[in-house]
């Protein structure tokens, strides 16, 4: 019943987007009574977190499937962009617009830190001597946003790079603001990826 309501939620979000989200709307379409829908979930908030949960897992074990069989930071941007590309809603509601009223549990953010880390991790493999930029040694004493990774601060600096660079392109392309450009927005996605991988220095 639970994954029912769920299927309901995505196909209410793609069609209107997730802060019209409604359970009372889901139960009407599934042909049964607003409280019923209730037992299974609190409340909006609570079905918006666990699509959240569910879409940041399907994330962060798709990065660390690749990462633990010694992908490079540009394939670990593959698998982002693949996994984007796959079913864009589900990538906007963790990476788009946030939910008006709706703050997520600090469970989540634990789950999303699982792909910074694998990320760092990648990038520290990639250069592991390279010279700390200006904003790589401010990143030294700001390194809250990567926990107890030990990664060098130009290892910092290269992964919150990439994460940047890369979701900016992957959002203005998914939704569609790369359209009648006449160019391929996969071959741009590599050479931020070319760009982001050069040696610094």
């Amino acid at each position: 019943m639970r994954a029912e309501i769920k299927e309901h939620a995505w196909k209410q979000i793609a069609e209107a987007g997730a802060s019209a989200l409604s359970l009372n709307a889901i139960a009407k379409q599934m042909g049964v009574s607003g409280p019923a829908l209730y037992r299974y979930f609190a409340g909006r908030d609570e079905l918006i977190t666990e699509l959240i949960r569910d879409a940041y897992r399907s994330l962060a074990d798709a990065v660390h499937a690749a990462a633990v069989t010694g992908a490079d930071p540009a394939g670990l941007a593959q698998v982002l962009r693949d996994w984007a590309l796959a079913d864009p809603h589900r990538y906007f509601l963790i990476y788009g617009t946030p939910v008006p009223g709706y703050h997520a549990p600090d469970e989540i953010t634990g789950i999303s830190s699982e792909i910074m880390a694998d990320l760092l991790t990648a990038c520290a493999a990639l250069e592991p001597d390279a010279p700390a930029t200006p904003f790589a040694a401010h990143l030294a004493g700001h390194r809250d946003w990567a926990g107890d990774h030990p990664a060098p601060p130009a290892a910092l600096h290269r992964a919150i790079t990439f994460w940047t660079r890369l979701h900016g392109v992957l959002s203005l392309e998914l939704a569609g603001h790369f359209t009648g450009m006449a160019f391929d927005p996969a071959l741009l996605y590599e050479a931020e990826i070319d760009d982001l991988r050069a040696p610094r220095g």
